[in-house]
């Protein structure tokens, strides 16, 4: 995985904790679509609100990129939250945007991928948040069905579920992300969002979710 300097890192970390686009309860935790309990949620939408906030993210997310796969012909953001954080760094970069949805649209041509791409156009893919990776590299996978080519991944988040990255392994699409899990929950102790002892806690949640989640059965 590919990964933004520490610094910048921490300070998205510290943004997304400010505007409580990210929110930790591991004594109470929260419960995912998928079941799951989870000691954190995350909505990175919400940064979106704070101008010098998201300046930020698309001037780190523009620095990544260049560092990590040089350009591109085309930007893409995945539907929902990849989709204006993918159009504010096209914009930068005077590239075309385009924007892939979760599933075929229900009337019209039925897309599943809105706006130009022509086959053999190299595309970055912009994502807000890496869960389990399965919607990410569903779009990816759009993506190469319709002739592009995948360079590489960027989000802003990523929890690190060994899942995932297998995932993005086994699909061979690069990721790199501007902040993530454990980066948060080291600083979230820094700054008393949380106890020292919850690290622990909240590192066993990562590793194994399902299984963590089984202490707060009735």
């Amino acid at each position: 995985m590919i990964k933004a300097n520490q610094d910048s890192a921490r300070h998205i970390a510290q943004y997304l904790l400010q505007v409580k686009a990210i929110k930790l309860s591991p004594n109470k935790p929260f419960t995912w679509a998928s079941g799951w309990k989870s000691p954190i949620y995350c909505d990175n939408r919400v940064t979106l609100s704070y101008p010098k906030i998201r300046t930020y993210i698309r001037q780190e997310f523009v620095k990544l990129l260049s560092d990590a796969f040089g350009t591109a012909d085309v930007i893409a953001g995945v539907a929902t939250g990849g989709i204006p954080q993918g159009a504010l760094i096209a914009q930068d970069l005077g590239l075309p945007f385009i924007y892939v949805r979760s599933a075929e649209k229900k009337h019209g041509m039925g897309n599943v991928i809105e706006g130009v791409l022509e086959p053999g156009q190299s595309v970055i893919i912009i994502e807000d948040l890496i869960s389990t990776g399965g919607s990410s590299l569903k779009a990816a996978e759009a993506i190469r069905e319709a002739g592009g080519v995948v360079k590489g991944m960027l989000a802003i988040f990523t929890y690190g579920f060994p899942v995932a990255i297998e995932a993005f392994k086994e699909a061979k699409v690069s990721l790199g992300t501007l902040s993530d899990y454990e980066t948060l929950i080291t600083l979230a102790a820094e700054e008393n969002y949380i106890t020292t002892a919850d690290i622990e806690s909240l590192s066993k949640w990562r590793e194994n979710p399902a299984e963590w989640g089984k202490q707060f059965e009735i």
